[in-house]
């Protein structure tokens, strides 16, 4: 993982953790998740001189794809991600937008939809593509394998999960994502989440309330 790089960019009053990955060898990247306050997000990718490739979106929620359609126009890259399962919230962000008083949020249609199995690049690094529904139906997950770290998401937080009382939540459908998914990459995987503190897989297996007992039954 020596060349690889991230950055977290909170953003929206959700504090969202918009994250910057890229290659240092290469200064090639991805923004992924730019929920919104794009001249955080651009300050940035000033600071770090990264070329920006792509968008990647790990689900359709406003605070995790609000700013988007802006970014990319402004960077002319494409959007890659969710899963389909998550089209009428992107679809919707502007009604969404509005209810939450954000002003300027739209909608915005990937060139890209993701399923499971398959891979984005970043640069010369390769992603595996998980489909993690629960949080929203169309969550998806971002595994680099041999680096040992992936992007969550809202699927799985330090010390918690994601919310399912959204539109499309579905509770138990998480915890299966979480299960049959998540957990067998190894407690070595570190990952960065939708919100807070990054974490290990091994962490939230011995901690996480939310994964004890027989939550995952």
């Amino acid at each position: 993982m020596s060349d690889i790089r991230a950055a977290i960019i909170p953003v929206t009053p959700f504090q969202q953790n918009c994250t910057l990955l890229w290659n240092d060898r290469t200064k090639k990247g991805a923004v992924i998740d730019p929920g919104g306050d794009l001249d955080r997000i651009r300050q940035a990718i000033a600071e770090t001189g990264v070329t920006i490739e792509k968008i990647l979106l790990t689900h359709g929620h406003i605070d995790h794809a609000g700013g988007a359609a802006e970014l990319k126009e402004e960077l002319g890259v494409p959007v890659e991600g969710p899963h389909e399962a998550d089209r009428f919230l992107l679809d919707h962000l502007p009604e969404t937008g509005r209810g939450y008083g954000l002003k300027g949020v739209r909608a915005v249609t990937p060139d890209r939809f993701l399923q499971e199995g398959d891979t984005v690049t970043v640069g010369d690094l390769t992603l595996d593509v998980l489909h993690c529904p629960g949080h929203s139906p169309g969550s998806v997950v971002f595994v680099a394998g041999p680096q040992r770290f992936a992007i969550v998401g809202d699927v799985l937080f330090q010390g918690s999960v994601g919310r399912t009382d959204l539109p499309g939540g579905d509770g138990k459908a998480l915890l299966r994502s979480i299960n049959e998914k998540l957990l067998p990459l190894g407690d070595d995987v570190a990952f960065i989440c939708g919100h807070g503190p990054t974490s290990t897989i091994g962490q939230e297996r011995q901690t996480n309330p939310f994964l004890q007992g027989e939550g995952l039954l």
